[in-house]
């Protein structure tokens, strides 16, 4: 075994400022597309759910728009203050919302789903009347983001589980659902797709100033909600790039290949009777990405792992390459391919046909393993540092995504972290040259500014993606571009 250490990847601003961090670089340089004529100017939300969380929301994006003052901390680089938006001493876009593009629920209405017993129908008729409202807000004023803002007490009904959106951490363990339960984020973004408009949920508790029902106390249900300014960064950044815009971008020596990276995830039907496979394609480092639905899937005998057959694999990544083709006017010259299990000798020859099909040379296949439970111990009370990489092999290795970080003189976590485990299954490149690469790709979250995510990018979209596309009949619109499953 041997381990190693890699340095924190930096990222691309606004006037060719870099920074490790994602709010100082976008704080000291602006976003990447500072100045361009695409970057979002305004960004005019429409938003829909009681009179008092829409009022609330309203006020909280008021405060937001003045900055917002870190929390007191021994850690002023993990909580960096919000600076506001609008000015030029700001953020540069802003974030506006006007009465003429809300819809209010009446508390009748609220009320009567409330009162629903089965969960699945609470579920389906909330999500029908978020999209009707959503549908009149859209033809009547046309804002660039859809909002739902709904209380607390419905979210709860419905046991959301989803990741906040950017806004704050996860939500609480739900009890055990049944096969067949629907998942309400899941579900909403899948319907929500008809509007051709990106659409976001904040829970009452982002721009509540962090109070807490009584109903959540009585049930001790509560979450760890993030400090108010990061909620403020997240919520601006998942907005930014949903009306297009791009906040910061990978470093590409322009001497490196030209590359295309590919996430392949699976993910079973509603009614559980089939495995299909989902795509999240990143174009570039720029990270614009775009979402392909593949084929479907089987298992094998011995060990479970899903797979494509050849024919199914060579359509998938032709697929993804004439997507780039048509962005780029060109094809990449490197192709870099994670997967959720492990490779196939037949997806091998799918995979090879579609990259001589389309004359790519330089192709990366690895495969991730979530099942690993390998871990390094550290002196002191802190884990491993964000970057350890272990070697247990010439192919396998251990990388320790989350961590300790010294930019932040702490572990930012609340739990033991766990490593990421991957396998070099036909590369170009060495393991540790890989291991960089997706460290970087970790970054590329645009939910969450706080830059340790635990999965690159082209891994989690992928799983994010299938779990809506199972939502999705064969008739229902099916958008390409990632904003839309965010």
């Amino acid at each position: 075994m041997k381990i190693d250490f890699l340095s924190e990847p930096e990222l691309e601003f606004g006037n060719g400022g870099r920074h490790i961090d994602i709010r100082f670089g976008m704080m000291h340089h602006k976003p990447l597309d500072y100045g361009l004529s695409s970057a979002p100017k305004d960004i005019k939300l429409g938003i829909v759910g009681s009179s008092e969380t829409v009022e609330g929301l309203q006020a909280w994006l008021e405060r937001c728009k003045q900055g917002i003052e870190a929390k007191r901390s021994n850690q002023p680089y993990l909580f960096p203050d919000f600076p506001g938006y609008g000015e030029t001493d700001t953020l540069p876009t802003d974030i506006s919302s006007d009465s003429r593009r809300n819809a209010t629920i009446s508390n009748r209405e609220l009320e009567k789903l409330v009162q629903q017993e089965d969960r699945n129908t609470l579920v389906r008729e909330t999500v029908n009347l978020l999209i009707q409202e959503l549908k009149y807000i859209d033809e009547k004023t046309g804002p660039d983001v859809l909002v739902c803002a709904l209380p607390a007490n419905l979210l709860e009904k419905m046991e959301l589980q989803d990741e906040g959106e950017g806004n704050s951490s996860k939500p609480s363990k739900q009890a055990k659902r049944t096969e067949v339960d629907l998942d309400f984020h899941d579900l909403f973004k899948a319907k929500a797709m008809s509007l051709r408009k990106p659409t976001q949920i904040i829970w009452p508790d982002t721009f509540n100033l962090g109070k807490i029902s009584q109903e959540r106390k009585s049930r001790k249900k509560t979450r760890t909600l993030q400090d108010e300014a990061t909620r403020a960064w997240n919520f601006y950044t998942a907005l930014y790039y949903k009306t297009l815009g791009t906040p910061w971008r990978l470093i590409r020596d322009p001497r490196e290949l030209t590359t295309c990276y590919i996430g392949i995830s699976f993910y079973k039907s509603l009614d559980r009777s089939t495995l299909q496979t989902s795509t999240a394609q990143i174009f570039n480092e720029r990270g614009e990405g775009v979402i392909l639905r593949g084929g479907q899937a089987d298992i094998t005998k011995d060990d479970r792992q899903p797979y494509l057959h050849a024919a199914d694999a060579a359509d998938l990544l032709s697929n993804a390459l004439s997507l780039y083709r048509r962005e780029h006017r060109t094809l990449p010259a490197r192709v870099v391919l994670h997967k959720t299990s492990r490779y196939l000798p037949e997806e091998f020859d799918g995979f090879q046909d579609a990259l001589d099909k389309h004359g790519i040379d330089t192709a990366e296949f690895i495969s991730f393993d979530d099942r690993s439970g390998t871990r390094l111990f550290r002196y002191g009370k802190y884990p491993p540092l964000r970057g350890t990489l272990l070697s247990l092999d010439d192919h396998t290795c251990i990388l320790y995504t989350r961590g300790s970080i010294d930019f932040f003189s702490t572990y930012p976590g609340m739990y033991i972290p766990r490593p990421l485990k991957f396998r070099c299954e036909s590369t170009e490149e060495t393991p540790r040259a890989l291991a960089q690469e997706i460290l970087a790709l970790t970054k590329m979250n645009w939910n969450n500014t706080q830059f340790d995510r635990g999965e690159p990018i082209t891994i989690r979209a992928a799983r994010q993606v299938g779990r809506i596309l199972k939502y999705v009949d064969k008739n229902d619109i099916v958008e390409s571009h990632y904003r839309f499953y965010m």
